[in-house]
């Protein structure tokens, strides 16, 4: 629950700029990507890289903008917003526009960079693969779709870019949509996200109806400044805002799609886990904080309640796992956990921060593990193991994403954890304090056994597997560098610039800010990752072996409900998708056979009798009959008619003789 004493710890107001021309074209960082894809759609497949050129360059200027951005905004401070307006309905103005404020403007730059890091790894992972030239548009129409929900200044612009983030997302995830668990996979994510997405929807509605705006700077002030119209429905609002967030963030019970969303090219599970999908919830969250804080703060109860429920049981799931994408996945599921939990908890800029670190360290881990995938041709980690030898870049940058996400020092994920378990412990939320502290054992004891069973032992696997292409180390080494000093740009005591960079907005953030580390959440968080580390080195290692690991820690029947889901897949198709389907299925045959056949089969009838009567009375009585008759009078006259043939000459000069004596007879009488 949100400490009202919060406000004794709030910030001065943010001194900012307007940001000048830079933040007044901040609109190409959205415009480029959909003007790239145009591009890559009709000419990519005529250029010498198939059209990954275009889309190379336009996040590489993407890129460099947000750094351009990141500098002015570090420096001197911006929040401005700009709006253009395309038409009204009713009483709302329908209006487009970009926001340059903190918040913003870590999100493009957490995108352009890691898109471009992606987009560089994927010219070369994805080489010879099919619809090379669609993946690329599709995957540049993914980037542009983000940084249209980050931008926006607006509810109704949030919508399109979620909506827009969620189409791309089903053509990625089934870019191999010939093997139907692909095309199951995009369609499960699709349709998830589409039933999270009412509750957007409506929550969207109830407060432009409450507030008589679209504009969420408008909402937002209305809502620190206690409009009725808008608190009489802030928990139903917050509360509909969050099933929303739900979807795309994957927080339990939605999460089902993002495991099966590995089904995608590793790429895509990389720039879908780290910039911009997945975290699209985290950041609606907090683009509303303001209005959470003020007036839904019982709502913030429940935003907390179900992030620790996902921290926690993801974590668990990601135990029993083989696939190594699977692994990453639940991993990514329970790192969103804690940082909506943080939003939870009135830990805003804790819970950015995470975002911030998280985004570095897992493009490292997925890219990583696309490295190790192309090099094995295979997801599976029984097939791995001892692949340390032959791909040491790999190797090393991926211990580097691991022990981040582990949060030991001097990595990123250390500070931003920690600030999480600190935010819980100054809350004084006990029991979910001691659950994200075992959350993080989990996390530790699980990527260690990751590690193990493909880099350790050894290699159980066919072929022969070799370090990946420079395309694909680089960007490798590159994460691996901001997955371990993206941290130390917000340590309490030391440096905050971090906190500065996302709180300057034009409403303010009031939060709690740690002058010093917190040392009794900080012991128990490093010391719960140092001992899952040392179990998971143990049983997969000293003790044992990726034959053997399992079992000295499988017990039943935890171990199959972990392996089963919690058997939510099971529960979802067999009390809601199975009966809908099926009673759809019998109401579609009933409304096929009673409906819509027996309109058909009585219009063939109609026309069968109707045909009937125009044979019998029209076509036989009416038109053959005078057609027959025609052909009668016709042979009868001819029949007469060939009676003066004879072939008698004196005959014919007879009746000439009398035809010019009669003509000559009626001229002269006429004349």
């Amino acid at each position: 629950m949100v400490n009202n004493s919060l406000i004794l710890f709030a910030e001065a107001e943010a001194v900012y700029t307007d940001g000048g021309v830079l933040a007044e074209f901040s609109w190409l960082l959205v415009v480029l990507p959909f003007f790239a894809a145009l591009l890559i759609t009709f000419f990519g497949k005529y250029l010498p890289m198939k059209g990954a050129e275009v889309a190379l360059l336009t996040i590489g200027s993407i890129f460099i903008y947000s750094v351009l951005l990141m500098y002015l905004h570090i420096t001197q401070g911006i929040a401005n917003e700009f709006f253009v307006n395309v038409g009204t309905i009713g009483q709302f103005d329908i209006e487009f526009g970009w926001v340059v404020d903190g918040l913003s403007i870590m999100m493009y730059f957490v995108v352009g960079t890691v898109a471009l890091l992606v987009f560089i790894y994927a010219t070369n992972y994805m080489q010879g693969e099919i619809r090379y030239t669609f993946f690329f548009t599709s995957l540049t129409l993914f980037a542009g779709s983000m940084l249209v929900l980050v931008s926006s200044p607006t509810l109704i612009q949030i919508l399109i870019g979620w909506e827009l983030v969620g189409v791309c997302s089903y053509l990625l995830i089934g870019h191999y949509w010939e093997k139907k668990d692909n095309s199951s996979a995009a369609m499960k994510a699709f349709i998830t996200n589409k039933i999270a997405d009412v509750g957007l929807m409506i929550g969207i509605i109830i407060l432009a109806l409450n507030t008589g705006t679209l504009r969420i700077s408008e909402i937002l002030y209305q809502a620190t400044h206690d409009y009725d119209g808008i608190t009489n429905v802030a928990f139903t609002a917050g509360i509909l805002l969050f099933i929303g967030a739900m979807g795309k963030s994957a927080q339990f019970p939605l999460h089902v799609w993002l495991p099966d969303a590995m089904a995608g090219p590793t790429p895509v599970s990389a720039l879908m886990h780290a910039a911009t999908m997945v975290t699209a919830g985290v950041y609606l969250l907090a683009r509303m904080f303001p209005f959470y804080q003020s007036i839904a703060s019982e709502a913030l109860d429940i935003v907390m309640l179900f992030g620790v429920i996902t921290l926690l049981t993801a974590g668990l799931i990601a135990v029993v796992q083989d696939d190594l994408k699977k692994v990453l996945a639940y991993s990514t599921i329970s790192q969103l956990g804690y940082m909506v939990a943080a939003i939870g908890s009135g830990a805003y800029t804790a819970a950015l921060f995470h975002l911030w670190t998280h985004a570095f360290f897992k493009a490292l881990l997925f890219l990583g593990a696309g490295s190790v995938i192309h090099a094995v041709h295979s997801n599976s980690m029984l097939e791995m193991g001892g692949l340390r030898k032959v791909m040491p870049k790999t190797f090393s940058t991926f211990i580097i994403g691991t022990v981040a996400l582990a949060g030991l020092p001097p990595f990123a994920g250390f500070f931003s954890k920690d600030e999480i378990l600190a935010s819980f412990n100054h809350e004084g939320e006990t029991t979910f304090f001691f659950i994200a502290v075992l959350g993080a054992f989990i996390t530790a004891f699980y990527m260690t056994r990751a590690v193990s069973l493909t880099f350790l032992g050894e290699y159980r696997g066919h072929g022969h597997p070799h370090e990946s292409d420079s395309m694909m180390t680089t960007p490798l080494i590159v994460l691996a560098v901001l997955a371990a000093g993206s941290g130390w740009v917000n340590i309490p005591g030391v440096y905050t610039g971090f906190t500065d960079w996302v709180t300057t907005r034009k409403t303010p953030i009031i939060e709690y800010h740690p002058e010093s580390f917190d040392l009794f959440a900080l012991g128990l968080g490093l010391t719960a990752g140092l001992i899952g580390i040392a179990l998971g080195y143990y049983l997969y290692q000293l003790q044992g072996s990726a034959e053997t690991g399992d079992s000295k820690i499988k017990v039943e029947p935890i171990w199959t409900v972990l392996e089963n889901k919690y058997y939510i897949d099971d529960f979802y198709f067999k009390f809601i998708i199975d009966p809908i389907k099926i009673n759809m299925a019998k109401a579609v045959d009933v409304f096929n056979t009673n409906v819509i056949d027996r309109f058909i089969n009585s219009f063939g009838q109609i026309a069968s009798f109707l045909g009937a009567i125009i044979y019998n009375n029209i076509d036989q009585n009416g038109i053959d009959k005078f057609l027959n008759m025609s052909s009668s009078g016709t042979d009868s006259f001819g029949g007469k008619v060939k009676l003066l043939q004879t072939g008698r000459t004196q005959q014919y000069l007879m009746l000439f003789l009398g035809g010019v004596v009669t003509i000559s007879l009626l001229i002269l009488f006429i004349i």
